[in-house]
């Protein structure tokens, strides 16, 4: 999908337009060959840097093309995704080219909300011409998407664990071994967009101006506050999925315990049984109450051997 829009120098008017006008704003979202040639024929620009962006293992970084005065910004942004019947949080590359200073282009696989917000006008004092503090903004809100992400990552955990507590169910368990892995995708992506971030700070990727400096300053303290919120969520989560391990580890052993001193009390009257079975001459074989006899040396044997077990813990 392509779409290109602009905003007026002069009425500051935001807007879809259908060429390629200096100032402004092409948006990729997992575009076709014919958008990914149309855009680079149209801006004379080699197609390695919207291709690098569309793939999903890129690592964010920063490159530069002296040829084409073309700067490529690649940051991981958070996404959710549908897997069967559940939803998993994510991470996905976003690419950020800047070319010439004349336009900027944004290149993604996938919709996410950074973008909608940009599309849908939600952030304040955005232009596309402005790109130097385009750049930041996204940036910044990227980091606040982070942090709610997180934050409802975290709440997830919390109901799983309330109903762990519960009952011991395998999609619970699942649920959370899901969370763990987003919790590590989370923590790698905010310390690869830290590294893009601190890069960028120290002003020789891309020309900084005083307004928009504090947007990258306020976007880097937004982003070590998820990562420490990661860090701190995962501790959580990884001494959580251990204490249930045990926990389940724990029960397995008192239900095999159980099953076993089960085993042996019934063992007990089947053992007596079989003696008297025999095709020999035994005890009250010609008693008249021979068989209450039997019948009350069973159970006699059972009670004790019963009350043994529970003495030694067996029959908790």
């Amino acid at each position: 999908m392509l779409k290109i829009y602009n905003t007026d120098m002069e009425t500051d008017r935001f807007e879809e337009i259908k060429e390629f006008k200096k100032g402004s704003w092409i948006n990729l979202v997992n575009p076709s060959e014919s958008d990914i040639k149309k855009v680079c024929e149209n801006l004379k620009i080699e197609e390695e840097f919207i291709r690098d962006s569309l793939d999903y293992e890129e690592k964010a970084r920063i490159d530069y093309d002296e040829e084409d005065n073309t700067t490529l910004f690649v940051v991981d942004v958070p996404i959710i995704e549908k897997e069967y019947e559940n939803y998993i949080y994510t991470t996905m590359p976003l690419g950020m080219i800047v070319v010439r200073d004349d336009y900027f282009i944004t290149v993604s696989l996938k919709k996410n909300k950074i973008i909608e917000d940009f599309e849908n006008m939600k952030i304040k004092n955005f232009q596309t011409y402005k790109k130097s503090r385009f750049i930041f903004q996204i940036l910044y809100l990227n980091a606040s998407y982070m942090l709610n992400y997180l934050k409802k990552i975290n709440k997830e955990t919390e109901i799983a664990e309330y109903i762990l507590k519960n009952s011991m169910k395998n999609k619970e368990l699942l649920k959370m071994l899901s969370l763990e892995k987003a919790l590590v995708y989370f923590t790698t992506s905010l310390k690869s967009n830290e590294l893009v971030m601190e890069k960028t700070l120290r002003g020789k990727i891309i020309k900084l101006y005083e307004d928009d400096e504090d947007i990258l300053e306020d976007a880097i303290t937004e982003n070590k506050q998820a990562i420490e919120m990661a860090n701190i969520y995962r501790d959580i989560l990884n001494g959580t999925m251990d204490a249930y391990a045990s926990i389940i580890s724990n029960n397995l052993n008192g239900v095999m315990k159980f099953l076993t001193s089960i085993t042996i009390v019934l063992a007990v009257p089947t053992m007596v049984s079989s003696f008297w079975g025999m095709n020999v001459g035994v005890p009250f074989q010609n008693h008249p109450f021979g068989f209450v006899i039997m019948i009350s040396i069973s159970v006699i044997l059972t009670l004790l051997v019963t009350w043994w077990l529970k003495r030694k813990d067996m029959l908790d």
